[in-house]
């Protein structure tokens, strides 16, 4: 028989051995599968290194497709540490889009010509209503016991609709109404020109939002490596029961984990706003078509949550839509990066299992008959 038993104490080479293994294995199950469709993974996986990576101008555009999806990837990361399962990063984004836009365009009617000001308001305010949309469903769990899952996914629904309706509603202050074609075909208004955030770099281009969520995920690692937050929310995700009876708050500890990673992906909207896009699209092939939020899972879990591990993963993840958009063709079917994404998924969570679990080999009373020497 084989036994799963859990590990009382994980050794630190696997958190560095699973992860790579995991990847190895997603790769190799995506070369059978390439191999099964018709397409030679060898000259496939080329084409993806060379379009996402390696390529005149790919490593900047994977700095542009792995922003969004960083700043996801921490929001996940950040609630699944305490085993809160945030599945809402697409929604607070939205919402992030939305405080940063308003801020924006506020700043705009006052003339303010600062883009630091403006990288700080909207950052700020994003964060504001990012946690606030994560809050919901944090002070459903808190106080209501309800499924943290349910509530913050449908809670992206939600969102959505809230950024379409303020794009397409005619009295909106969102909506740009300065031309005979914005109002027969509604489109948001766009951003005043000093709240578009710089880029740095010239062979190379690192929007300035990246390099905010890599300050985000050295915040994030202080906060729960280095300070008696993090140990708490160990305590909590490890044993609840234990936490309660050494007085920890638990129910303080959800509002302000969901806070925070609601927080995070705020400020991912306002970068997509400053960084790329200029305005809020609520366009069905705007911000909502990309499902950063959802991508965001995929890489905190293959970065087992750690901060700067996700940082590493949004830029290979990153770097596959990159590629995906590139070569998309006939020789290169657009849903191939989605599978690829799938199938990094389950390797990852394959990984998490030998992680925690140890295979057990062991023999049943009928094997041990058989095996005894007839008497």
């Amino acid at each position: 028989m084989i036994r799963l038993e859990r590990r009382l104490e994980q050794p630190w080479w696997l958190s560095v051995l699973v992860p790579v293994g995991s990847l190895l294995v997603a790769f190799a199950i995506m070369a059978v599968v390439l191999a099964v469709s018709g397409h030679a993974p060898g000259a496939t996986y080329r084409k993806i290194v060379e379009a996402g990576f390696t390529g005149d101008g790919s490593l900047s555009a994977t700095f542009i497709s792995a922003t969004p999806i960083l700043f996801t990837g921490l929001a996940a990361a950040a609630a699944f540490r305490m085993q809160l399962f945030n599945i809402g990063a697409e929604g607070q984004l939205y919402l992030g889009a939305i405080g940063a836009s308003w801020i924006a365009l506020r700043l705009g009617d006052h003339d303010v010509t600062s883009t630091p000001l403006y990288v700080v308001a909207m950052c700020v305010a994003a964060a504001v209503l990012g946690a606030f949309w994560a809050l919901i469903p944090g002070v459903l769990r808190a106080f209501a016991r309800t499924n943290e899952i349910i509530t913050s996914l449908m809670l992206n629904y939600v969102a959505g609709l809230l950024l379409t309706y303020l794009i397409y509603d005619s009295a909106s202050y969102w909506r740009d109404t300065s031309t005979l074609q914005s109002r027969a075909f509604p489109q948001g208004k766009p951003m005043p020109e000093a709240s578009n955030w710089p880029t740095f770099g010239s062979s190379v281009v690192v929007p300035l939002g990246f390099l905010v969520g890599l300050l985000a995920a050295l915040a994030l690692w202080v906060l729960y490596s280095r300070m008696r937050f993090g140990f708490e929310v160990g305590v909590i995700a490890d044993s609840p029961r234990a936490a309660r009876y050494a007085g920890m708050r638990t129910r303080r500890k959800i509002l302000a984990v969901m806070a925070v990673s609601g927080g995070i992906a705020g400020i991912g909207g306002a970068s997509q706003i400053g960084d790329f896009t200029y305005t809020l699209d609520g366009s069905p092939t705007g911000l909502q078509a990309a499902a950063f939020g959802y991508t965001g899972i995929v890489v905190a879990a293959l970065a087992r949550y750690n901060p700067f591990a996700v940082c590493l993963v949004a830029v290979l993840i990153g770097g596959l839509q990159n590629a995906g958009y590139t070569l998309q063709g006939p020789d290169f079917p657009s849903g191939l990066v989605g599978v690829m994404q799938g199938i990094i998924l389950f390797s990852a969570l394959g990984g998490e299992l030998l992680i925690r679990y140890r295979l057990r080999f062991t023999r049943t009373r009928a094997g041990k008959a058989a095996a005894e020497p007839a008497s």
